[in-house]
């Protein structure tokens, strides 16, 4: 094991395998949570190591509750690394094919400053992230949406997001009254345009109310045969709307809320009548919601973000459970710990979107 003074840990896949690894993997909390500190494992070594030390390398991993992030400069080679790469948090390296468990990156090694960077700042968001990656994509929706709500509740009344609430700028509310999407009907399908351009049609209280009061009439009526999402403006949604954050119930409160008027599980349940038009920003619950649909269609200009590990938080109007089932865990984990953005084409190639439209 080596340690780095930028927050990086490196672990070396034997020593993964026996209690030697102990200290890195089962860490003391320290005062303000878990320890700030990325696990990155070199797999070009993997091709030397016998594979019942890989196996247990992968076990003791995935057991763990430390992101722990796999590099590789070299091509992989797929059979040896396979237990490594699906305990992983996510591996990135200069080759990659299908395999979405594998993140292609020109250089591995600032990928990972970066994200150690990110790491740091919010540890606890993210190692929450990974705790709920873990199950939520082996889980019923339903139950996925749980979890998620659960560790969301938990997170909003945590230091991290504290933090971010605290040194946020003042943002302007909706106008009240305003209702922020138009739904019309010709014949079998039904339009639901996101209607707040001027605010890039965040995603309100009010948004919410009037997306599940749509969902619900095509829920109830089975001549419904289509439903169209799309938004108005230069954004099809830029994630939750910042001006509610920390004024609304928290809690338990807050936890039914999302989970027993959630429009990510009317989008499920519709799924295969529902097709989302999206285009520009799709930030947070811009994709999380739209991720639940059977069709996504994106123009060239769209940019996909997950940007709430840098606020103290997760995906939370249903992501670790939509996006993960449409590209993995792993991949989503990079989006949501890096926060950076993902051009449509990216989207297409790792079946986030399943056209770009000409």
């Amino acid at each position: 094991m080596r340690t780095d003074p930028a927050g990086i840990a490196h672990l070396a896949v034997r020593d993964a395998a026996g209690p030697a690894s102990d200290p890195l993997l089962w860490p003391d909390l320290e005062p303000g949570g878990p320890v700030p500190r990325l696990l990155i494992m070199d797999l070009d070594q993997v091709a030397g190591v016998p594979a019942e030390v890989v196996a247990a390398a992968a076990a003791r991993i995935g057991a763990s509750d430390r992101v722990v992030a796999g590099t590789a400069l070299r091509p992989l080679a797929p059979r040896a690394a396979a237990p490594l790469l699906e305990s992983l948090t996510l591996t990135l390296a200069r080759e990659a094919g299908p395999d979405r468990r594998v993140i292609r990156h020109e250089d591995p090694p600032a990928a990972v400053a970066m994200l150690a960077e990110a790491f740091a700042a919010s540890p606890g968001a993210g190692t929450i992230l990974r705790q709920v990656l873990a199950g939520t994509g082996r889980l019923p929706v339903r139950d996925g949406l749980r979890v998620e709500s659960l560790a969301y509740s938990t997170l909003m009344a945590g230091p991290e997001f504290g933090a971010w609430l605290a040194g946020r700028p003042p943002r302007r509310r909706a106008a009240d009254g305003h209702i922020p999407l138009r739904a019309t009907r010709d014949g079998g399908t039904i339009v639901i345009e996101l209607d707040d351009p001027s605010r890039r049609n965040a995603y309100s209280t009010a948004m919410r109310e009037a997306l599940l009061a749509a969902l619900s009439v095509a829920d109830a009526d089975p001549t419904v045969q289509e439903v169209r999402i799309r938004g108005r403006g230069p954004a099809f949604c830029s994630g939750g709307d910042l001006a509610e954050f920390g004024t609304g119930p928290g809690g338990s409160v807050a936890h039914f809320v999302r989970t027993q008027r959630s429009p990510g599980l009317l989008v499920h349940r519709l799924r295969d009548r529902v097709r989302v038009d999206l285009h520009g920003a799709c930030i947070g619950a811009g994709i999380e919601l739209p991720a639940f649909a059977g069709w996504l269609s994106a123009r060239p200009d769209t940019v996909i973000r997950l940007p709430e590990i840098a606020m103290g938080l997760i995906p939370g109007a249903g992501g670790t459970v939509s996006i993960t089932r449409r590209i993995g865990r792993w991949r989503t984990a990079y989006l949501a710990l890096s926060g950076l953005p993902l051009d449509a084409p990216t989207a297409l190639d790792w079946g986030l979107v399943d056209e770009i439209a000409r």
